[in-house]
């Protein structure tokens, strides 16, 4: 009886996990604009729902698909909780050109169509190109001014395979220096070479006119042994390389600059949705857009709307899509505001203004939207026109076409907020369900508690090392998951964690495991068979990590200071 309310329980458990709303899958790039005979990867972000690959059959018209992978985990959102799955696929594009990547298919959704640009001509050999391994740094302007946003970006070229590696790019006096989302990781073609291409970008933000000299960039790491020499027992080849130091020519700020300083590449603002009409008591939604090239989201002023007299505004949080493209930092921040009006009669509200600094063309500019006039009617609920644009008394200005206002539908906060609210309740109440059939099911069955479980896997353990059972997520990360998720979960499984890939090697007492983390840090670095390190992955840990024995200190021939405690 017991079991069947636990089974019970977890399955009330797993539908209200289903219950959250399936969102449409998300897919970008890790880059939009690549050179010839590199690799892209398109990702792709599916939330609220389990199963389900997406069909990549329609890319190979235009692309060799090199490999993939994927991984899913169950996360908070504000209807309780979903499931998120990540896919992730290498293209080779076999032409150049604009090429659009179509929607695919993934989980009985769509997703949205995307454009690549392929570079034909790659703009010249690196420095270092022939090498083994070499490394290379470049900033998007070479002479920016005072506290604009420069891109960095700093690339590991690879023709052999790596064990393991560490890329530094330390900071430059007078100037901050902060790393921009994860590392790209592609392959491309130098005179005849395959490389792998480890790719990271930095935000570097001058603080001070003049001279800036960046540090080298240094790569220190590991290659993989060849045959020979794994057969002489040897453990591979140190690789190192550097670049030389950059020197930037910084500008001050210049005379007419506008206030707050803003210097950026290009700025444009919309709306996005806007109420057709307002009622009195009413709440309408008013949503504003911003696009930023040549900065990120912490350099940017909030999104603001001047005071509009006779209505309140409850804006809510600033939404930002940051990206780095062709070298530099790109951001998209959107906004949402409530109006409330108090009162029928006429409103306005001015148009919104933010000065900026062109550091192309190198002069003043201003980004506007036009004002916005309505008419209060009395009482009553804000309806909206779909397809409909507000009363506006000005043109648009600054590049802001009429068409981009837009209009919102089903953004209210009444029959959707009360189903969220419903959703969570039922969440919470399945959770407090599952918790107390678990309970009642543990006091039926004491030994299978925890912690007779733990003590009988400890008795089970071979007495010269530590055996750990492999967990479900364990497994599913063998499975499913990337290889750095594996070694990331397979340092930490140890106790105390591993603090690197060659500890953890050490740590290991099964020959067979220690060689499975030997073939996973080569498929990490591009070097090794992926499909095969995992498949010995998965046969290796089948029965979890087995540890080495930990060492115990002899014991002392002095009597203790102290008298042992009893019950010690």
């Amino acid at each position: 009886m017991a079991r069947r309310l636990v089974q019970f329980g977890l399955w009330l458990l797993l539908a209200t996990l289903s219950a959250g709303a399936f969102a449409q899958p998300r897919a970008w790039l890790d880059r939009e604009r690549i050179h010839a005979g590199e690799t892209v990867t398109l990702n792709i972000e599916l939330v609220g729902s389990v199963g389900g690959r997406p069909d990549y059959g329609p890319l190979h018209a235009d692309f060799q698909v090199t490999g993939s992978t994927s991984n899913s985990q169950v996360v908070p959102n504000r209807g309780g909780l979903s499931v998120r799955s990540l896919y992730a696929v290498s293209l080779a594009p076999k032409r150049s050109g604009r090429i659009d990547i179509p929607a695919l298919q993934v989980a009985g959704q769509r997703t949205r169509p995307l454009q690549l640009e392929v570079v034909a001509d790659a703009g010249g050999t690196p420095q270092g190109a022939g090498a083994d391994v070499f490394i290379e740094n470049e900033g998007d302007d070479l002479s920016p001014y005072v506290q604009q946003a420069v891109g960095w970006v700093v690339r590991l070229y690879a023709a052999v395979p790596l064990l393991s590696g560490k890329i530094d790019q330390p900071a430059p006096d007078g100037a901050s220096l902060m790393r921009v989302g994860d590392d790209a990781q592609y392959s491309r073609d130098l005179g005849g070479r395959r490389y792998t291409v480890v790719e990271r970008r930095f935000l570097l933000v001058p603080e001070r006119s003049g001279a800036l000299t960046v540090p080298p960039a240094v790569f220190e790491g590991r290659s993989a042994p060849g045959m020979i020499d794994q057969m002489m027992g040897g453990s591979g080849d140190e690789q190192r390389a550097r670049t030389r130091p950059r020197t930037l020519e910084v500008q001050a700020l210049p005379a007419n600059a506008p206030q707050p300083w803003l210097p950026l590449r290009a700025l444009s603002l919309r709306y996005r949705t806007a109420p057709q009409e307002l009622r009195a008591g009413g709440a309408a939604s008013l949503v504003i857009e911003a696009r930023v090239d040549g900065a990120g989201a912490a350099q940017l002023p909030e999104l603001q709307l001047p005071p509009i007299d006779g209505v309140q505004v409850f804006p809510e949080p600033v939404q930002a899509d940051e990206s780095f493209v062709d070298g530099r930092p790109r951001v998209v921040l959107t906004r949402k505001f409530s109006l409330v009006p108090a009162r029928a009669g006429a409103v306005r509200l001015d148009g919104v203004r933010m000065d900026w600094w062109d550091v192309g063309a190198g002069q003043a500019r201003s980004a506007t939207l036009p004002p916005l006039n309505w008419n209060v009617l009395a009482g009553g609920a804000p309806s909206t026109a779909p397809g409909a644009a507000p009363r506006s008394s000005a043109p648009v200005a600054d590049g802001v076409a009429a068409d981009a206002l837009a209009t919102e539908t089903g953004a209210g906060a009444g029959p959707a907020g009360g189903k969220l609210w419903a959703v969570a309740a039922f969440f919470f109440a399945a959770l407090w369900l599952a918790t107390l059939l678990w309970a009642l099911h543990l006091r039926a069955h004491p030994a299978a508690s925890p912690a007779a479980s733990a003590a009988k896997a400890a008795q089970s353990a071979a007495p010269n090392s530590k055996l750990a059972k492999p967990s479900a997520a364990l497994r599913e990360l063998l499975d499913r998951g990337d290889f750095e998720q594996i070694a990331a979960a397979l340092r930490a499984a140890a106790t105390p964690p591993a603090a690197d890939d060659d500890e953890l090697v050490e740590r290991l007492a099964d020959p067979l495991q220690r060689e499975a983390v030997q073939a996973l840090r080569r498929a990490r670095w591009g070097g090794g068979d992926g499909v095969a390190a995992r498949a010995l992955l998965r046969d290796a840990f089948a029965r979890g990590p087995r540890w080495q024995a930990p060492e115990t200190e002899p014991d002392s021939p002095l009597a203790p200071l102290y008298p042992p405690r009893r019950g010690a």
